[in-house]
């Protein structure tokens, strides 16, 4: 567990808290949004942590992944616990010093980190399922700094579960041929490499299609129009340095491209909010 994997989800808590406050016509403030920060670190944590908790059985059988701590031995599962636990408390008390409404909706994130790692041994499904559990950072976020529950939020959560779940499915395809031999699902093993491609293509295309929407209810500006632009270019990018007959470039496209798409979305969402 890496800090920097909560670099996927954390520029769109940002985004989501920015864009209620520019509803309102003001700027979220330094103590919320280290909170946010805080939360956000403390939650990702938790759900890497779950993760490979309970693959450590899969992870060993898997060349790609058996030299993760865990099955390697260098850490005990008791000290994966003691983690999760800290973690598990650093998302609850941040969660305590933002608005009164997510002091009681913090088990529903957590409850999806638990089941998470379980479906890929019962359904293809769950590429939606992280989606969706990754998507609750900028509703979150919104609901943190006291914002309504609007159409705004929940177009955001969307966009965010459908750029996630698209390159989730793409990440399956390194261990395509492992998951089958151990039996276990994604969308891949289900349907082949094309149709996961088309489907991860799908998927983006409601990415960017849900980001502007998301700005348009949500009253953002011409920057944010522009830093949809940006994401869909880098998404075209994504999607054509790969495919169904070339995977070279792979971990290129799932780490390098969509780390820079979550950075530079929320730059372009925070000169916004600043005009």
């Amino acid at each position: 567990v890496k800090l920097e994997h909560t670099l996927f989800a954390l520029p769109f808590a940002y985004v989501g808290a920015l864009l209620a406050y520019r509803q309102a016509n003001d700027l979220p403030g330094w103590g919320e949004l280290l909170w946010i920060t805080l939360a956000m670190v403390g939650a990702r944590s938790l759900a890497m942590g779950i993760n490979r908790a309970v693959d450590r059985e899969i992870d060993a059988r898997n060349p790609r992944t058996a030299e993760r701590e865990l099955p390697s031995g260098r850490l005990a599962l008791w000290q994966v616990t003691v983690f999760c636990l800290a973690a598990l408390a650093l998302l609850v008390i941040a969660a305590f010093q933002l608005a009164p409404i997510v002091h009681y909706l913090w088990p529903i994130p957590v409850a999806a980190f638990v089941i998470y790692p379980y479906l890929k041994r019962v359904t293809w499904l769950c590429h939606f399922w992280l989606g969706a559990t990754n998507g609750l950072a900028p509703l979150a976020a919104w609901l943190a700094v006291g914002g309504s529950l609007t159409l705004a939020p929940l177009v955001l959560w969307i966009s965010v579960a459908c750029w996630i779940a698209g390159f989730d499915l793409l990440y399956g395809l390194f261990d395509l041929q492992v998951d089958r031999e151990q039996g276990l699902h994604s969308f891949a093993v289900r349907f082949g490499v094309r149709a996961t491609f088309w489907a991860a293509r799908t998927l983006h295309l409601v990415t960017v299609f849900a980001f502007a929407v998301a700005g348009i209810v949500g009253g953002a500006g011409v920057v944010w129009g522009l830093g949809v632009v940006a994401v869909a270019a880098l998404l075209l990018y994504e999607h054509l340095i790969v495919s169904p007959s070339d995977l070279r470039r792979l971990n290129a496209a799932f780490f390098t491209v969509n780390g820079v798409i979550a950075i530079m979305f929320l730059a372009f969402a925070v000169v916004d909010a600043l005009l």
